[in-house]
């Protein structure tokens, strides 16, 4: 199948979909690989990188073409669909890449008005099989890495305990709110770089898991409800737990030079774990670095992208974190694509099987229908019975049409079609479960 790369817009992404290592396999698997011109030159990939590795390098109209699957880090924007290149994807493509519809629908809406079969990778589920597609793990540890890197910039003190003739430096004390990859990866950054780390997280299971990378638990006498789900993330609370867990947390936030906190909920404005007031009662140079950001930020006084400085405590809430080490996210989300690419196409095409749960759980839908099912309760769409929905069985007939490489129904009289829990990707803390942790 032919597997198109158009160059990120976004000033602020440096990765690009596919390394030229994950082109080297998917070009030995027999797919065509055509690259835009530039498209990993921010990652630290040349053009003559991936024409080496047999992939075609041009310019976005022929990459984009007239059919094929298009992959790229985030969604391009609704206006840019518009431009020249875009403006040619319809029903004979498949676009993969992150657009995270369940809060945000509307880069989901323009690609399915091109008719376009639409997959978003946060979507992948939370199962055994589908750990070596999951994208926001991946991008979860690169973003819990460059927190703490982020955060011992702007801090006023360095993190670990120094004998100097000066006098001794005591360590930097760092919290971190929540134990998702992000979280679990910011608490052994932190420790290896000599800071002393305490950690919350709502689950009880968590404990082990923060224990074994190093910090100290922060245990709060709170009880809470069904604190986790079937799929591994924390539940919401009632408000009185919320209240009491911020002034049990409180005393720990304001003893911290640093605090990391990761928790956002799919579909949701992300749970507040950082109030004002615990803002107020840090010490001035304190520094907090919030991943949930993006949607409505742990701490209400974050501004996305941007520094905020309150009694001296600055907030930063950054939505690139990935991005800041382009070179190893793209390797890793590339290697995600072409595992998911590689279970969607068993036999070098592409074949929708929607009773296969990863299949299912991606795909946002097809010929402008959407078909995912929580994507259609959050946008109070009917539910779809099986004779509504589109034939995704590999097609026979040769009048069937094949966008990118991919069987599709009729446009006509469409045909009906007949685990294991891993550790949460995102860190799930407070009152709420969440969906991903950075967003990039």
């Amino acid at each position: 199948m032919r597997i198109g790369v158009p160059r990120q817009t976004d000033r602020r992404e440096r990765r690009v979909a596919i390394s030229p290592f994950a082109a080297s396999k998917l070009v030995a698997a027999g797919h065509q690989v055509s690259v835009e011109v530039g498209a990993g030159i921010k990652a630290g990939f040349t053009d003559d990188q991936y024409r080496e590795i047999g992939a075609t390098v041009d310019q976005r109209a022929p990459v984009i073409g007239s059919s094929g699957v298009i992959v790229q880090t985030s969604a391009p924007q609704p206006d840019e669909l518009t431009e020249p290149g875009w403006e040619q994807l319809g029903n004979d493509h498949t676009f993969v890449g992150m657009l995270n519809p369940l809060w945000n629908f509307a880069r989901a809406e323009a690609l399915l008005q091109t008719k376009a079969a639409v997959v978003s990778l946060e979507l992948i589920p939370r199962i055994t099989r589908a750990q070596s597609m999951d994208v926001l793990s991946s991008m979860a540890t690169v973003a819990g890495y460059e927190a703490v890197l982020l955060g011992a910039t702007k801090a006023n003190r360095l993190f670990p305990m120094m004998m100097t003739a000066g006098g001794t430096i005591p360590p930097a004390k760092i919290v971190v709110l929540g134990a998702g990859v992000a979280g679990l990866q910011a608490i052994a950054t932190a420790k290896r770089l000599g800071a002393v780390v305490e950690a919350y997280d709502i689950r009880p299971a968590a404990m082990e898991q923060i224990t074994s990378v190093g910090a100290k638990p922060i245990q709060l006498d709170l009880t809470a409800a069904a604190a986790e789900d079937a799929g591994g993330y924390a539940t919401a609370q009632a408000d009185d737990f919320t209240a009491r867990q911020h002034e049990a947390l409180l005393p720990y936030i304001a003893d911290a030079d640093i605090v990391i906190s990761t928790a956002a909920i799919p579909g949701a404005t992300s749970p507040e774990l950082i109030t004002s007031a615990m803002v107020d009662a840090m010490r001035t140079g304190s520094v907090i670095v919030d991943l949930a950001a993006e949607q409505g930020g742990n701490c209400r006084l974050t501004v996305p992208d941007d520094e905020v400085v309150r009694n001296g405590v600055i907030l930063l809430g950054p939505t690139d974190l990935a991005s800041r080490a382009p070179e190893t996210a793209s390797n890793l989300f590339a290697n995600n694509v072409v595992n998911l690419l590689q279970h969607l196409s068993p036999d070098g095409e592409l074949v929708w099987d929607l009773d296969d749960e990863i299949t299912a759980g991606t795909l946002l839908g097809w010929d402008g229908e959407v078909l995912h099912p929580r994507l259609r309760t959050l946008l109070e769409l009917p539910s779809l019975e099986l004779d509504d929905e589109p034939s995704m069985v590999a097609a026979e007939d040769d009048n069937q049409a094949t966008p990118g490489s991919v069987t599709t129904p009729p446009t006509a009289d469409p045909a009906p079609t007949e685990t294991e829990d891993l550790p949460p990707t995102d860190a799930p803390t407070s009152n709420g479960s969440t969906g991903k942790e950075a967003h990039q």
